[in-house]
């Protein structure tokens, strides 16, 4: 029977720092298809124009998209769930008028708060933007799974207490968290996957370097945490690697004897 190996993406599969998956992590995808079922657990919706080209890389089997909201086998969506449109209004009239910005990006389009933060931020990581702004309003009428936050710490905390059926895992950078219901998560579209294939958690890999990786790295059989995680979900892991840019996916699978 094949077991379950999930990756999160972004400094996990993907290195920011040259913007490309290592080719030892490459070289682990293929020889772990033998004895696995390949998923891509992310907090990304791989439908967006920023996330083009990750699917023919990576080559999942199965997909946990933003945060377990969306769940697909191949081609097939099994399944999905959307915040109330009643939520969605009450986070963007929080966020309005503060130093951070709160939205999501669908397809090529882009719906934000402070869509001057949005720029700043878009500048310091890639020095330039294009982005394509659309009304925020628009949002709660058009089906709304996790959301985005960009902006520091400090925000996260506010709206924690504002939004206490909420959760706000930040990006291992910093500079960035998730919006998503708290019964959401990565560990839940694991455990679909798991009864979708008949794979007993117990046979399950996850890794993961960011807070929304928390949940999968806790209820897999087997938790990896990369070396440039941060410390909270090396903690909770089973395993800490290297880091992402020095071989840490292809040390761990040789490591904990995957291949």
């Amino acid at each position: 029977m094949k077991g379950i190996v999930s990756f999160d993406y972004d400094m996990t599969l993907l290195d920011h720092a040259s913007y490309r998956i290592p080719d030892s992590a490459l070289r682990a995808l293929e020889a772990l298809r033998k004895k696995y079922y390949i998923v891509l657990a992310t907090g990304r919706d791989l439908d967006t124009k920023f996330s083009a080209g990750i699917l023919e890389q990576v080559r999942p089997d199965a997909t946990i998209q933003l945060n377990g909201t969306k769940i697909t086998v191949g081609n097939q969506l099994v399944y999905e769930h959307f915040m109330s449109q009643e939520l969605v209004e009450r986070l963007l009239d929080f966020a309005a008028g503060r130093p951070y910005a709160v939205g999501l990006t669908t397809g090529d389009r882009d719906y934000y708060t402070n869509q001057e933060c949005i720029v700043d931020y878009d500048l310091q990581r890639w020095g330039e933007s294009d982005r394509n702004f659309r009304d925020v309003r628009e949002l709660p009428a058009m089906g709304v799974r996790t959301m985005t936050y960009i902006g520091d710490e400090a925000g996260v905390r506010e709206l924690e207490e504002a939004f206490p059926g909420m959760k706000f895992p930040m990006f291992s950078g910093k500079w960035g968290a998730d919006i998503i219901e708290k019964e959401a998560s990565k560990a839940n579209g694991l455990e679909r996957l798991c009864r979708y294939y008949g794979v007993p958690v117990e046979q399950t890999v996850a890794f993961g370097d960011s807070m929304n990786d928390y949940e999968i790295i806790c209820a897999a059989g087997t938790g990896v945490a990369m070396g440039n995680s941060v410390e909270e979900l090396k903690q909770a892991a089973d395993y800490v690697t290297t880091p992402i840019g020095e071989d840490g996916v292809w040390n761990a699978c040789v490591n904990l004897n995957l291949l």
